[in-house]
């Protein structure tokens, strides 16, 4: 099954494991497109030190009002029941998404079909799997990523169309899932990978071997 028949959810989240969640920012791919996004703020679970604001904007003030990240189990749980997730070093999302819920529901293990885990991974990994075909970008800098390959352009206009005025920015969760997606669907329409498949983007965005052996399928293109 190509990776166009599933949707993959690309996620970005601001905010660290003491002040939790603060933004989160969500953009489904479907058909090799851009289908749905969401974001929203988020209250605090604790202190936002000021060294964190000064990257991603937000202070108490700005997410006083908001409901709390716990608020969307149902939505998070419902978005991995029908994709893979995919961030860009995607063990920050991960680490993030479990320390709000440990687990996921029972749902598709996409490395593995016809199997199920409850999981919120394997994740698709742009920060793994763009140096890999672009080597000379080896820290994989998700702004610097976008400028070489051209998109900056086609970033800012879907941030016009879908994140809130004074988030169209870095650091800001719709606008790096944005990033992260573009980055994403740049790779895959490439003529070599139009065969693509899921297992084999989940194996080629791990570098452990064990892990990468352990999620092989035979021929995964």
């Amino acid at each position: 099954m190509s990776w166009a028949d599933t949707p993959i959810h690309f996620i970005d989240f601001e905010g660290n494991r003491a002040s939790g969640i603060l933004e989160f920012g969500v953009v489904t791919l479907r058909g090799g497109g851009v289908a749905a996004t969401r974001t929203r703020l988020c209250a605090a679970a604790g202190r936002i030190p000021a060294e964190d604001t000064a990257v991603h904007g937000l202070d108490a003030a700005a997410v006083a009002d908001a409901a709390p990240f716990a608020a969307e189990w149902d939505y998070f749980a419902g978005l991995r029941a029908g994709g893979p997730f995919a961030a860009h070093f995607a063990a920050a999302e991960n680490h993030l998404l479990k320390g709000a819920w440990a687990y996921a529901r029972q749902s598709a293990d996409f490395s593995h079909p016809g199997r199920t885990t409850n999981e919120w991974g394997p994740w698709i990994d742009t920060g793994r799997l763009l140096p890999q075909f672009h080597p000379e970008f080896p820290e994989a800098k998700l702004g610097r990523l976008v400028a070489a390959l051209g998109l900056q352009g086609e970033l800012d206009a879907r941030a016009a169309a879908h994140c809130p005025e004074p988030r169209r920015r870095y650091h800001a969760a719709l606008y790096d899932a944005l990033a992260g997606a573009l980055l994403l669907l740049a790779l895959l329409r490439r003529p070599e990978f139009s065969s693509a498949t899921l297992p084999w983007l989940l194996q080629m965005s791990t570098l452990d071997p064990g892990r990468r052996g352990a999620m092989q399928q035979g021929d995964l293109f």
